[in-house]
């Protein structure tokens, strides 16, 4: 039984935002002002292997940056929105190009930029450090911070609930079995 009140078989579709979901809230600047952004290696495990068993994955984000577009392709992600000025907007144009319902999708987001698409989904999720208005509207809080496994405890879930999660020797590594 899942921790997520919601029917996880519904899900066809996770869109993420990247600074405070993927990665956390605290980037350290390059030399150049640019910031460097962790990525969490069980996060990358659980989006490439969702992106294999048929999930739909999005990433929609404020951020910039050729390593973010890298990371995501590495991982099988091709729709990947960048400098994302209103998300909503995106998100709506990504639903109706994929042929996805509302009720099909799940949308993490952790600040105010991504309210009006987090009310816009089936199963709103947020990181356990999100802002304070993100969690007054989200049906799930991960007990997670942001950049810790955020994705991964999410999709942990969603592939459990459709018997796509591996329990044997084929979750070592990145099989392609």
């Amino acid at each position: 039984m899942s921790k997520i009140n919601y029917d996880l078989k519904k899900i066809r579709g996770v869109v993420f935002d990247v600074d405070g979901v993927l990665s956390p809230c605290l980037l350290p600047l390059g030399p150049d002002g640019v910031p460097c952004r962790m990525a969490n290696l069980h996060d990358g495990y659980a989006l490439q292997l969702a992106v294999r068993k048929g999930l739909k994955i999005a990433i929609i984000s404020g951020a910039t940056g050729d390593a973010l577009v890298n990371r995501f392709r590495n991982l099988g992600i091709n729709d990947i929105f960048l400098q994302a000025g209103v998300k909503k907007e995106i998100l709506d144009r990504w639903l109706k190009d994929n042929n996805l319902s509302p009720e099909e999708v799940a949308y993490v987001g952790d600040d105010i930029p991504d309210t009006e698409c987090l009310r816009a989904v089936g199963l709103s999720v947020a990181p356990a450090d999100a802002a304070a208005d993100v969690l007054d509207i989200v049906k799930y809080v991960s007990p997670v911070n942001g950049g810790y496994g955020v994705a991964r405890d999410l999709l942990e879930e969603i592939l459990k609930a459709n018997d796509l999660w591996p329990s044997t020797d084929i979750a070592w590594g990145w099989n392609k079995r």
